[in-house]
């Protein structure tokens, strides 16, 4: 509030003052407090442009009143270690993704989720990607087990780059102390959220050992956070269990529809690429009624054709481009999922990258990627297997 209003700033750092002094707030829960602050001023810097410096002028009021300790807080840099978007971008797609999460929850349309995040964010830019997960798993654990399932499922089935989902849940687990005061259960909760992420394989169990870096000390939220996950993930039975965690129930259910849908792709690719005909294999795409997931068909060929080396899966995804089956946004979360594996990828294929490399531009000549198109997690493009 002193933030917001700095007529009142004198004030309100009285009445803290007099709070501390009186023993009526211990010097814990002050620097708790300040600490909460200091986790949300990005946040608070939508509203208040300045509010890291608002902040800092504060500490150091109150520190040299001797109510507060500045060297037990959190570090507080006058300006942001980043800022790839614009605030007021930001802001705006936090907005329209909680409209387009609420949506879902009533529908269930997983491709009206995909169709809007193309339009929101076409570029696949990794920060609003990772506000979506913050914003979907936060409602989520609002709402019943229902919506929790719906939630997973949508997580699944969007296939973001496993490091923005990463930063979604570093986002959650950071803001987990106010979530805490209107959801009790936030540390079982997300600990089933990332367990779950690990089962259907959005991301990696080394992804849990990168957040929990992160959170060190025995009693952060974090840490209990990431006991808890890895607990459910090494009970006996664990998949099954978790995969059924919020009311699924067996291959009828949403959340074993995108495994089903991935085996059915494996199975017309492959039939294809064994002399099958093109047309056959457009309709069985069609049918599959899942436009949102035509990046796993994208992956999957381009996969066996660097396997391979062989082109003939490389007809099926122009003739499914030309004919506007998949999109290019389709086409560009394909190769990028792709670009993540090229690490493993070349453990069997030594020339992986290279051969990446060559498909990437021959999609670009073809209009299939934007000439932007880039694969390197850094942002670089790789130049004939290598980075520059």
């Amino acid at each position: 509030m002193a933030m917001e209003r700095q007529q009142a700033e004198g004030r309100l750092l009285d009445l803290l003052k007099d709070a501390a002094q009186e023993g009526l707030i211990n010097t814990s829960q002050i620097t708790k407090g300040f600490n909460r602050i200091i986790d949300a001023v990005d946040d608070l810097s939508l509203d208040i442009p300045d509010a890291r410096g608002i902040l800092q002028s504060l500490i150091s009021k109150a520190a040299s009143e001797g109510w507060l300790s500045a060297s037990s807080l959190k570090s507080l840099s006058l300006a942001p270690v980043k800022q790839p978007l614009e605030d007021n971008a930001t802001k705006i797609f936090k907005t329209k993704a909680q409209f387009i999460i609420q949506e879902y929850f009533l529908s269930g349309d997983i491709s009206e989720v995909s169709s809007c995040l193309e339009s929101e964010n076409g570029n696949g830019v990794a920060e609003l990607n990772a506000v979506f997960v913050k914003r979907l798993i936060t409602l989520a654990m609002d709402r019943k087990n229902r919506e929790k399932e719906m939630a997973s499922v949508l997580l699944s089935s969007l296939c973001f780059p496993a490091d923005d989902v990463l930063n979604g849940f570093v986002m959650l687990i950071e803001s987990a102390d106010d979530t805490a005061l209107d959801n009790p259960v936030v540390v079982e909760d997300l600990a089933m959220f990332l367990a779950r992420a690990v089962v259907d394989e959005v991301l990696a169990p080394q992804h849990l050992e990168e957040i929990e870096s992160q959170f060190l000390g025995l009693e952060s939220i974090g840490s209990k956070v990431l006991r808890m996950a890895n607990s459910l993930l090494k009970a006996r039975l664990s998949g099954e269990r978790i995969l059924r965690c919020w009311g699924g129930a067996g291959s009828s259910r949403p959340g074993w529809a995108v495994e089903d849908v991935k085996d059915k792709i494996g199975k017309l690719l492959e039939e294809y690429d064994s002399g099958g005909d093109i047309r056959e294999a457009s309709r069985c795409i069609k049918e599959l009624s899942m436009p949102f997931f035509h990046h796993e068909v994208v992956k999957k060929a381009l996969v066996t054709i660097i396997e391979k080396k062989n082109e003939r899966l490389w007809r099926l995804l122009n003739e499914s481009f030309c004919s506007g089956l998949i999109t290019s946004y389709q086409m560009m979360k394909g190769f990028g999922r792709v670009a993540e594996t090229l690490d493993d990828l070349a453990l069997d294929v030594p020339d992986a990258k290279k051969q990446f490399v060559h498909y990437v531009e021959k999609a670009k000549v073809a209009g299939w990627l934007d000439s932007s198109f880039c694969f390197d997690k850094s942002g670089h493009d790789i130049e004939n297997g290598t980075r520059p």
